[in-house]
């Protein structure tokens, strides 16, 4: 069975391409860095993280860039005996604008160094580039309209302005004219275009209805590039819209493959909500995951196999496969290079923020846990709703500027974190910092009330989740776990935690931070890192 969803925790957008038997998945990282995760699988069931291509500064540098800006909505794909790759690096959040430079980069090997961007233009995200049949190439990406009052938290059709088009080659870059070609359908909100062609129709996927719980997969089509385009009969092709108690939530923004024996899927973005603590409401901890369905043609249009707008959670697979368990992973940091699945946040210069060596993982305290520029937080993403991740720390902080330990992190204004610091009087001492989503006040809560004094030396921390609540431990190596703080809202780190859920676009981290707003770059070792699944749905 193909299991839904393919790609757990926070992989949203994602654009699929086939090569040979090979299947690629591109997802967007907004502000973590490296940028855009690609996954590769050859039964559409498993797949493994197999690169993160923006990975030096004159590729991406995010530095200042908001919570939730970064790379929007990547779009791959191969031609020419090449992969060839589009991104937004979105500057601006909140406010009429966007300001979003569009690129594209490319290279032979979906693992190689990646070529220098080509600039390509301005005026809205979600790019995505098409390769015709007769070798030429066209760049769509959706227009922004800052009269229309559209701001982050609360998105007006009147902002999304159409898809654009224009002719593109590597030789000569943008050329002839930039039309609009297509306006959306009255659910609004449109974005995220792809074009794929098929018995002589030019068909246009795109987003709409915003990528909360209105969301959905269009679809359209020509007989010609330029359009006009004229509606799918159903107008969507996957929505989950008006099934609230579907497991299934928030469908939209995916594009279509087809395998070499015929078979057609269609990828998409999905939430999978549960309650909050208090039994009511719904939050999806795991942010935008990736999901698949498989398609069928009827009267060349595109249809979900199982015959309405909603998506499986299990569909058949295309052979005698089965989805790998998840297990426990532990890292020692005993080599030269971060394990795969951890990250850091915007800059590109990471040996600021930390280093490898003499097995530890270095955290060199910089700029504070709200810092939009040089954060010293590395983190993987949660990929269930029930775990526990558990490190080891050595720090000696000498003031209350300086502090190290364990946080489960969504963005500046939606953390919890455990810390060793220094508190006057008491010497070396256990917080705890919550944010609870108070934007924009952003200010701090201290659930611990009193800081905990601990003796110097090593320290082992940990953290279990349960949905919607969570609670820290902490002991010395070879003791016990002891349960230090409340059991804290779980749901604030969430996309729908704080703003809601048309503010926030990634997920739930879990993973160490160090900062030191002294300047002085107190260092903090961790020497290992364990997350252990303990149940999903």
């Amino acid at each position: 069975m193909i299991r839904n969803p393919i790609l757990p925790g926070f992989n949203p957008d994602p654009s699929i391409c086939r090569v040979g038997e090979d299947y690629y998945i591109a997802t967007s990282t907004f502000e973590w860095y490296p940028g855009v995760q690609i996954h590769h699988s050859r039964d559409l069931v498993n797949w493994k993280l197999v690169a993160r291509p923006l990975n030096r500064a004159a590729l991406l540098d995010m530095r200042g860039n908001p919570d939730s800006c970064g790379i929007w909505a990547p779009c791959l794909s191969h031609a020419d005996g090449l992969f060839w790759l589009v991104y937004t690096d979105v500057k601006r959040l909140d406010g009429a604008f966007k300001d979003t430079p569009n690129y594209i980069t490319k290279c032979a090997t979906i693992d190689g160094e990646w070529s220098g961007p080509w600039y390509l233009n301005n005026s809205g995200f979600d790019p995505s580039l098409f390769h015709d049949d007769d070798g030429r190439k066209y760049f769509m990406n959706q227009q922004w309209n800052h009269r229309g009052k559209g701001t982050g938290g609360n998105p007006k059709h009147a902002s999304f302005d159409g898809i654009l088009l224009q002719e593109w080659s590597p030789e000569t870059g943008l050329v002839g004219p930039v039309r609009n070609i297509y306006p959306g359908t009255d659910l609004g909100l449109t974005e995220a275009p792809h074009i794929f062609r098929r018995n002589g129709w030019y068909y246009l996927t795109t987003a709409e209805g915003g990528t909360g719980y209105d969301h959905a997969v269009t679809m359209a089509r020509s007989r010609t590039i330029w359009g006009p385009y004229e509606d799918h009969p159903d107008k969507h092709l996957i929505s989950t819209k008006g099934a609230p108690n579907h497991p299934i939530q928030r469908t939209g923004h995916g594009q279509y493959v087809d395998t070499p024996d015929g078979e057609v899927y269609h990828t998409f973005l999905m939430g999978r909500p549960i309650k909050g603590p208090d039994g009511q409401g719904r939050f999806c901890p795991l942010g935008r995951e990736t999901g698949i369905e498989r398609c069928v043609w009827r009267d060349d249009w595109l249809y979900l196999e199982a015959g309405s707008l909603l998506p499986r959670c299990d569909l058949p697979g295309r052979g005698d496969v089965a989805p790998e368990p998840r297990s426990p992973v532990e890292r020692r940091f005993d080599g030269d290079a971060l394990p795969p699945e951890f990250q850091w946040l915007r800059t590109p210069v990471p040996g600021r923020i930390f280093r490898l060596g003499e097995g530890a993982l270095t955290l060199i305290g910089r700029e504070s846990i709200g810092s939009w520029f040089e954060q010293a937080l590395v983190a993987r993403r949660q990929e269930n709703f029930v775990y526990e991740a558990e490190t080891s720390l050595e720090f000696e902080p000498e003031t209350y500027q300086q502090a190290a330990g364990l946080t489960t992190y969504y963005n500046r204004t939606k953390f919890h974190a455990l810390l060793l610091t220094e508190e006057p009087g008491l010497g070396s001492a256990l917080t705890i910092l919550s944010c609870p989503g108070n934007w924009p006040d952003s200010g701090l809560d201290f659930p611990l009330g009193a800081p905990l004094p601990v003796p110097n030396g090593p320290i082992e921390m940990k953290v279990a989740v349960d949905k919607a609540t969570q609670q820290f431990f902490w002991r010395r190596p070879g003791a016990d776990w002891q349960c230090i703080g409340p059991a804290l809202n779980a749901a604030v780190i969430s996309d729908e935690g704080g703003r809601g859920e048309h503010a926030s676009f990634t997920g739930a981290f879990v993973g160490m931070i160090a900062f030191d707003i002294t300047g002085g770059g107190k260092e903090a070792r961790f020497g290992h890192f364990t997350y252990r699944p303990l149940q999903d749905a």
